[in-house]
């Protein structure tokens, strides 16, 4: 079934009518600028993540070193993710950058690009990853990882950009991302490491699409809507008509979340309350804490007995427990002493759904979190955004702060993070990718596009 408004001849798909809405669309130096900033962030959290146990796993079986730039993609994607700090486009519900920018540098660097047109084509893999993401549906999530499934749409348009694939040839190498979509949520029920393979598989298969489509290797026209398609197969109340809607927005980069806590972002509203109910608590012990969240931060964040660190990181019970107790999340919040720390709070959480808060998502990702002190007393933070969100953004140089520390965990020196954050913001000015040296340069060809 066509949809409406297209005609053989005009446009023939959604997917057509989305190349050519990404291309229409105007870039100005302020698009090019936060295009870096979520390009800094992305990196960071890679490279936060370079030296964990599932970094090594990665690099043993898609080495970087190797000469196979589909294969670099899946490596940088896949460490991309592994810390839960990348960043989160609500909408669509997907983490655009860790499928994006690992499939547009490994191609940048290895044909030795520019800034400028790195940057140009991450707008547009952002673009076509969260336009897709907010036409599949609520339903879609419950079963399916939209990062995984709506990811090599765009991992694909952004490697489009990138070695000027025609619109046809664009049109196909988004019909093969397409059929290449796939990333189950079951790996959570006992916090196995597959959310890593997904985007690693998404930033991977957009690249394999993009690069077969510039040979001539054709891909399905409406893998979108088509009746054996992405949308019939995979999604039980699409909104085809949100892949083209309101095409004169701003670009969806602009409207993508950064997150400062490293957990998933439904527990993020959450945390925010949690952490300004301990300023106002200021050590007031707590007999009972009640959040209110949406549907889907319940479905996939109810988790009271984590058993390991993912897990925790998936647990609203365990977030708000600790950021209650200690007013503060990071990395050690979620080990194993504690998780043995928070047995007792976590116990006090109790989770449901709140009415308006669910009526406002994906648009709003809110909580309300309230406690009551053993002493009788209660006290209510509701949060409609969570900090990082477009209305509650996080500053540049906050950013910066984040990606900082990141890089000096995953064992950079200072000062050699403060060069490469500086080296990433320069993108904006058109400093060639590949002189930072993310790949080893052995792996790299002499090619120039």
């Amino acid at each position: 079934v066509r949809h409406a408004g297209s005609k053989k001849g005009d446009s023939m798909s959604l997917t057509r009518d989305l190349v050519r809405l990404i291309r229409e669309k105007p870039v100005t130096g302020n698009d090019l600028g936060s295009a870096a900033l979520f390009v800094l962030d992305t990196l960071a959290c890679a490279l936060g993540a370079v030296n964990s146990e599932p970094a090594r796993m990665l690099r043993a079986v898609a080495p970087p070193e190797g000469s196979d730039t589909a294969r670099r993609a899946f490596w940088l994607g896949g460490i991309a993710h592994i810390l839960e700090m990348d960043d989160l486009h609500r909408g669509s519900v997907t983490h655009p950058g860790s499928v994006v920018v690992p499939a547009a540098w490994a191609i940048a660097e290895e044909r030795n690009l520019g800034g400028r047109a790195f940057l140009k084509s991450v707008l547009a893999g952002y673009e076509a990853c969260c336009r897709v993401g907010m036409a599949v549906g609520k339903e879609h999530y419950r079963v399916w990882h939209n990062t995984a499934t709506c990811g090599p749409f765009g991992s694909a348009m952004a490697v489009a950009e990138l070695i000027d694939l025609s619109e046809d040839k664009a049109v196909w190498a988004l019909g093969n991302a397409g059929t290449q979509s796939s990333g189950l949520w079951q790996f959570i029920e006992t916090g196995a490491m597959s959310k890593h393979l997904h985007t690693a598989r998404a930033a991977e298969s957009g690249v394999l699409a993009a690069l077969l489509a510039a040979e001539g290797f054709t891909g399905a026209e409406e893998i979108l809507e088509g009746e054996k398609g992405f949308f019939a197969g995979l999604c039980p109340d699409p909104l085809p008509g949100a892949v083209t809607a309101e095409p004169d927005r701003p670009w969806e980069l602009t409207r993508t979340s950064i997150k400062p806590w490293p957990c998933c972002r439904h527990t993020h509203p959450a945390i925010d309350a949690a952490l300004e109910l301990h300023r106002q608590l200021n050590g007031a012990p707590v007999s009972h804490v009640d959040v209110g969240a949406y549907q889907a931060a319940l479905d996939v964040c109810d988790r009271p007995m984590p058993q390991d660190p993912y897990s925790a990181k998936f647990s609203l019970q365990h977030c708000v427990a600790i950021a209650l107790a200690e007013g503060r999340v990071d990395q050690a919040s979620f080990d194993a002493d504690a998780r043995g720390r928070m047995v007792g709070e976590r116990a006090k959480v109790a989770l449901s759904v709140a009415p308006g808060i669910d009526r406002a998502y994906p648009a709003s990702w809110g909580a309300s979190v309230t406690v009551t002190t053993q002493g009788g007393r209660a006290l209510t933070v509701s949060c409609p955004e969570a900090k990082g969100d477009p209305e509650n953004p996080v500053t540049a140089a906050e950013l910066s702060d984040k990606a900082r520390g990141l890089l000096v965990s995953g064992g950079m020196q200072e000062a050699a993070a403060r060069s490469f954050i500086d080296a990433v913001l320069g993108l904006a000015d058109d400093r060639p990718v590949r002189s930072l040296g993310l790949f080893p340069k052995s792996t790299q060809s002499a090619h120039r596009s």
